[in-house]
């Protein structure tokens, strides 16, 4: 089973509305996916219980018993101050590790500290996991997207995407949908901003 652990140490920077996508991205691509909610508000959680029954099925990992509901693809929406042994265990299960990153200084202060903490872990030094970020509330080419990238330039790591902030992300939510439930045309701009970060998940 394939891992993707989503993580930054701040709330609000955006990690439920990436966990939710991907899994419906991967769901719309016949994947089995579960989601594994390990925020305390829950809200990955509350948007499975909304998703209509006529899309590409997604489950919590908390709902999956039995042989019926093995997974092809798990996404772990992991909660803000996600530290220490917690941190270990998430970084031990998982083959991607995607932080988003909002456009402020303090979120790119605490993305630094972040990724000092990753670089540390065993399993990163080792190169079993695979570290995108992807630029959160940000559209490229504005000083916060320069600002993204002089931070990451000695890094190495890929900025997979910059995901402008839209009303689609919400009003989709909403309906217990990602933005690869929605007929194309509700979506394009925000479909081709997604393009490299999916091409990166697929490899």
């Amino acid at each position: 089973m394939e891992t993707i652990l989503i993580a930054n140490p701040k709330g609000g920077s955006g990690k439920t509305t990436l966990s939710v996508n991907i899994a419906g991205y991967l769901a719309n691509q016949g994947r089995r996916v579960a989601i594994l909610d390990l925020d305390r508000q829950k809200s990955a959680s509350l948007w499975i219980a909304a998703r209509p029954a006529d899309l590409p099925e997604i489950v919590t990992l908390e709902s999956s018993k039995g042989e019926d509901c093995l997974t092809d693809t798990l996404v772990i929406d992991s909660p803000a101050g996600l530290h220490g042994k917690n941190l270990a265990r998430a970084i031990k299960l998982a083959h991607k590790i995607i932080e988003p990153v909002s456009p402020s200084l303090f979120d790119l202060n605490a993305s630094r500290d972040f990724l000092t903490i990753l670089a540390d872990e065993k399993n990163v030094r080792k190169g079993k996991n695979e570290i995108g970020v992807v630029g959160m509330r940000m559209n490229p080419r504005t000083r916060a997207a320069t600002l993204l990238e002089n931070f990451l330039a000695d890094s190495g790591l890929p900025i997979l995407a910059y995901l402008r902030e839209t009303q689609v992300y919400v009003n989709a939510a909403f309906e217990g949908k990602s933005l690869f439930d929605l007929p194309p045309y509700l979506a394009e701009r925000e479909l081709e901003q997604w393009e490299f970060m999916l091409d990166w998940i697929k490899e």
